[in-house]
């Protein structure tokens, strides 16, 4: 079962007082060195002051990474990359993860290109919890903020450009990052979002999650999580002999494929006892919250990287496909990448190289390519694939 402790922040580093607390979203309230980065770079884990989801000052945490040397003349772009799905309580946190930078898609070639990554562990990770998960502006802003923390450390330089690189959950984060940066964080540019299976329409996520092993994880999760952050009726929708495996699943951790197989023994039991109601995304208020929680399309002149491996059954391709079409009919630039046979684990890894190139060359001003007028052919492609 869930203990009021779980909700704890994991360490006095990721505690702040309510004198800590005040100041402007994206000021550092503390940072110390970190060990094994990659490239010669320099790492921090940090925390930092953000906006929770009533518009009270909370603190996030999260890692930083610079490149080696000082900045150069006009400062360093930075990446924030926004990770997949680790869990909803505070000890699931990234910056306390033993693979915390393996687990950044694209981090070595990123340093290598001189960028700076800001990659933060979303609000109630590592800080006080329950984190809420898949609620698109809280992930957004503790992105931003990790921007704005990233710029105050030292060999950073004033740059104010910025990219956003997310998978899975990270993706959804990524785009709403895209959605509210230019109102959130007016002094920033924006260069692009990139975005590797993102969870775009929660409506169909929560509606083909629950048939699949990892799905019910991600099921459960979801429902343990709007339960408290918006006190949405957990009972009305979930059997109560279910009720203790979704407790466990909420304090399990997903740090590499281990913990994966680890999570569907925990989970196993919801294959015989879940959900009372055919479908969670038919029934109020998890539809609404569902809807709530599906990004929209960006504004056109924010240019889009997205990725998808066709054997995906987590994030569906038809589901990115829809989404990129979408976004092609408001007049944005979207290159779309298929990455044939890949599921869902491996899709930010296995498109990191596009992923870099295409945000450095952002960085650098250059054309942002589109695939639009390519949509159908490659729609063929993928059904063919699958």
């Amino acid at each position: 079962m869930f203990r009021a402790s779980d909700a704890g922040a994991q360490t006095p580093f990721y505690r702040a007082t309510p004198q800590e607390l005040d100041g402007p979203p994206g000021s550092l309230i503390r940072s110390e060195p970190m060990a094994f980065a990659p490239a010669g770079a320099q790492a921090y884990r940090v925390l930092y002051r953000s906006v929770g989801m009533q518009g009270e000052p909370i603190a996030v945490s999260g890692v930083i990474v610079v490149p080696p040397g000082p900045a150069p003349a006009g400062g360093r772009p930075i990446v924030a990359w926004a990770h997949p799905t680790t869990g909803v309580v505070p000890h699931c946190a990234p910056s306390l993860a033993i693979f915390v930078f393996q687990q950044m898609a694209g981090l070595r070639r990123l340093i290598e290109q001189g960028a700076v990554v800001a990659a933060t562990d979303y609000p109630g990770l590592g800080t006080v919890g329950p984190h809420p998960y898949l609620v698109g502006a809280s992930e957004a802003q503790a992105v931003i903020d990790s921007v704005r923390a990233a710029r105050t450390l030292p060999d950073v330089g004033d740059g104010n450009s910025f990219a956003v690189w997310g998978h899975s959950q990270g993706g959804q984060a990524s785009l709403y990052t895209g959605l509210i940066a230019n109102t959130y964080a007016p002094e920033l540019r924006l260069v692009g979002v990139a975005a590797a299976a993102p969870a775009t329409s929660l409506v169909t996520l929560m509606g083909d999650d629950f048939k699949s092993a990892g799905g019910k994880n991600l099921t459960a999760m979801t429902l343990w999580s709007w339960s408290r952050v918006y006190g949405a009726p957990i009972d009305h929708v979930v059997l109560p002999e279910a009720m203790p495996t979704i407790d466990r699943l909420s304090n399990e951790c997903i740090e590499s494929v281990f913990d994966i197989l680890e999570r569907r023994k925990t989970e196993k039991p919801l294959e015989q006892q879940f959900l009372s109601v055919p479908n969670i995304a038919a029934v109020q208020p998890w539809r609404s919250l569902a809807m709530r929680n599906s990004p929209g399309t960006l504004p056109p002149k924010i240019p889009l990287f997205l990725a998808q491996g066709t054997a995906d059954n987590i994030v569906r391709p038809e589901v990115t496909r829809s989404y990129m079409q979408r976004q092609c009919a408001a007049g944005s630039k979207v290159s779309m990448m298929w990455v044939p046979g890949v599921g869902h684990g491996f899709i930010a890894r296995d498109s990191a190289d596009a992923a870099v190139a295409w945000m450095m060359d952002r960085f650098a001003g250059r054309p942002a390519p589109s695939d639009c007028g390519k949509s159908v052919a490659d729609a063929a492609a993928v059904e063919a694939a699958q």
